[in-house]
């Protein structure tokens, strides 16, 4: 009872920050699902969008400033498929690959020129960002809300996919996409719906992760989508729930080795679990193997 009640708000972070690494494995295993494209720029569109709201905080309220932030956010995603990806549809995925890490490094260059190199500070979001006390344990209301938020939006994205018509052609494209393509599935509507979903849900992302970690920086969104990509091959990538309890067991043990003292190898804990999963089961928890076509 006492290792648990010093170790609570670890515990109570990791669930949070699981939740926030859920968000943006979710925009990676959608893309990879249907394009079998890894979207290295995801993690720039989560950086960006954090940037978007430092700057529109300073000029309307915050009720207005976060759905324009979600909007932008959106269309940068849009854009990116349609400039970056949609021209390279049937090039080899090797082109694909470096167009997508072109896209992170232009994002990153027009923060940097944005922002002069300077670290942002994050405003102070109303409710979500006062402290509340848990068991004894201080933490701000965002911790809570992070998970059960995270949570709803994955029921709603798997009631999507499962019962609406885009969600359909979505699990029509993932499973055979030239297939889908011949039977009349538009595709490009598919795909660009993967990136307007997935950026949503990285925006939303943003919103959590930025109201505890409050200085945003060009670079800032390497590492979170790095580890976001981590939970999703741990998962099993192309797998949404995979993607999900990927994300939660990485956070939880990130920071439940912070509490024992081991700070510093936290984030080599990630990439070490990704090396053991891709050794002992390179499809993840919840992948499945391709079949041949023949």
């Amino acid at each position: 009872m006492e290792w648990i009640t010093r170790n609570l708000p670890y515990l109570m972070a990791g669930i949070s920050v699981g939740g926030q690494y859920a968000l943006i494995a979710i925009g990676y295993t959608m893309v990879y699902g249907i394009l079998r494209l890894i979207n290295f720029a995801h993690g720039d569109i989560f950086m960006a969008a954090g940037l978007i709201l430092v700057y529109s905080a300073t000029v309307m309220p915050m009720y207005l400033a976060i759905p324009l932030m979600i909007i932008l956010s959106v269309l940068i995603g849009f854009v990116v498929e349609r400039v970056a990806y949609k021209p390279l549809r049937t090039a080899p995925r090797m082109s694909i690959m470096i167009s997508a890490i072109g896209v992170s490094y232009l994002l990153q260059n027009l923060a940097l020129y944005v922002t002069g190199g300077l670290s942002q500070q994050y405003p102070a979001i109303p409710w979500i960002s006062d402290t509340i006390t848990i068991f004894g344990s201080t933490t701000k209301r965002v911790t809570v809300i992070t998970p059960v938020l995270t949570l709803v939006l994955v029921v709603l994205l798997v009631l999507l996919i499962k019962y609406t018509k885009i969600g359909m052609a979505m699990r029509a494209a993932s499973r055979d996409f030239e297939t889908s393509q011949l039977m009349g599935i538009k595709i490009n509507s598919v795909v660009s719906m993967t990136f307007i979903i997935g950026t949503f849900l990285a925006a939303i992302g943003s919103v959590l992760f930025f109201t505890n970690y409050t200085g945003v920086t060009p670079t800032v969104g390497a590492m979170p989508g790095l580890k976001a990509f981590v939970a999703a091959v741990f998962g099993g990538i192309g797998s949404i729930p995979g993607a999900v309890i990927g994300a939660f067991i990485i956070g939880i043990c990130e920071n439940i080795i912070k509490g024992v003292g081991l700070t510093t190898f936290s984030d080599a804990f990630t990439f070490a679990l990704l090396i053991i999963i891709l050794i002992a089961k390179p499809t993840g928890l919840f992948g499945e193997k391709e079949a041949d076509k023949v």
